[in-house]
């Protein structure tokens, strides 16, 4: 058996530098949320409105929210479900409904990742040629309705994840975001230079960075939190579990702040890449899930060197999924890991088959299935609905009443400021919000998603 699932709770593996944990939890914050996610979303939200919403969202909300899970997964040193019930057993079930989400999360981005492989097999094989945009529709419709192609790609990436997660949180997890988070960086920049210098992408920038405050209402605010919770991995148990394996002597707060940072960053930058090119082609930025796969093909088609900078932004997109996805699938493996001491391997195996399994049904909703629907979503629309407008804000919000009103405020403290050797300048500020500002705004985005309150 792997010694590492015998050790102890307080001798388990852990990341071995600040930088290497920062990169792994960015890695998990920055993925398809930023890059495919959020500029389709921009798209359908009424553009710099939703941009503004979003960002204030990440800094009143999704910052604090992050420090708070932090604080909950190394002051517990456990799984998701061993740390959220440590100071009350009642609250397992938060770390088990965060666990679920996280599972089906990645059953579904499984799924888009397999995308981006099948996307990136095209770009490198030359078929991003001169064409129109009805054509890359036709190609992206047919490929999604041939559930044997779909699958092929789904098991690729699944393997792809599954292989770095078996090697653990050092040797796999910090090793690789190591590498793989600065060239995705250095790749998102170039594109995002191209772009913007196009003929007509300045349109594109003015309607991305210029506010329309009247189109802000109750769902942009619900997708802007959505979107805020889902690009910053919180409320699925991911930093709660990336934290477990932070050393005692890292500053959760600095640490936090630079996660919430370089992610935010991501997704602006990525927003340059893909909205300016649009309106330099006339295109349509409401396009949906389909924006960066039915309508950024035709964009590399009509630029110079338009092969190139495909293969160059697929890359990029691959890295972002994988990044994310082996944070998506270590909240599990740690959780099974530790209640059964089965191997690290087999346990990454089995979990990966469960997760292939749950990717069906989104498989063939996008085929054969399509027209199988609960309240107007397809299976892809349900799993992502459940885990960003549902999910998440709930798990966030008896997030902040587990630290805020729950666990005793010395140990929240002496968490937060490592027992007094670091001085936390705001340390009140945010632990009001937590304790009563942020569940309130939690509680009503989630009667706004539920249906329940109309804002």
């Amino acid at each position: 058996m792997d010694k590492s699932t015998l050790k102890k709770v307080d001798k388990r593996d852990h990341f071995n530098s600040r930088i290497g944990f920062i990169l792994a939890a960015a890695g998990s914050a920055v993925g398809l949320g930023n890059i495919w996610k959020f500029p389709y979303q921009v798209g359908q939200n009424g553009g710099g409105a939703f941009v503004f919403v979003y960002i204030i969202f990440i800094i009143f909300i999704g910052l604090s929210v992050a420090i708070t899970e932090m604080v909950i997964g190394r002051s517990g040193k456990s799984n998701v479900i061993g740390c959220y019930g440590k100071y009350n057993s009642k609250f397992k079930i938060v770390g088990w409904f965060g666990m679920i989400a996280s599972l089906l999360l990645y059953a579904y981005y499984a799924v888009v990742g397999g995308w981006t492989i099948f996307y990136l097999v095209k770009a490198v094989t030359g078929q991003f040629g001169a064409a129109s945009v009805g054509s890359f529709e036709t190609m992206f419709d047919s490929f999604c309705q041939s559930p044997i192609q779909l699958i092929i790609y789904q098991i690729i990436f699944l393997v792809i994840t599954a292989f770095i997660i078996s090697k653990g949180i050092s040797g796999g997890i910090e090793k690789y975001c190591k590498v793989l988070m600065p060239g995705l960086f250095i790749m998102l920049i170039i594109m995002a230079i191209r772009s913007i210098t196009l003929p007509g992408a300045l349109k594109g920038v003015e309607w991305y960075l210029k506010p329309d405050f009247s189109k802000i209402k109750g769902s942009v605010l619900v997708s802007a939190m959505g979107q805020a919770f889902f690009t910053l991995s919180l409320g699925v148990g991911t930093m709660v579990t990336y934290s477990s394996y932070l050393k005692s002597d890292e500053n959760i707060g600095t640490t936090s702040i630079s996660v919430t940072i370089f992610d935010t960053l991501v997704a602006l930058v990525a927003g340059f890449v893909i909205l300016p090119a649009v309106f330099a082609f006339n295109l349509e930025p409401s396009e949906g899930p389909g924006l960066v796969f039915e309508t950024l093909p035709h964009v590399f088609s009509q630029m110079p060197f338009g092969t190139l900078f495909a293969i160059i932004f697929f890359a990029l997109l691959i890295i972002a999924a994988v990044t994310s996805s082996i944070s998506m699938l270590e909240i599990s493996t740690t959780f099974v890991v530790e209640k059964t001491k089965m191997n690290r391997k087999k346990a990454t195996w089995l979990l990966t088959l469960l997760i292939f399994l749950l990717g069906i049904p989104v498989v063939m909703g996008f085929g054969p299935w399509r027209h199988v629907q609960l309240a107007g979503k397809t299976f892809f629309n349900i799993y992502d609905y459940f885990v960003s407008n549902i999910t998440m804000p709930l798990v966030g919000l008896f997030g902040t009443i587990l630290v805020g009103h729950i666990m005793k405020k010395d140990i929240v403290m002496n968490e937060l400021t490592n027992n007094g050797t670091i001085n936390v300048k705001l340390k009140m500020v945010w632990y009001t919000l937590v304790r009563w500002v942020i569940p309130i705004i939690l509680f009503l985005i989630s009667l706004q998603s539920l249906g329940i309150l109309k804002i």
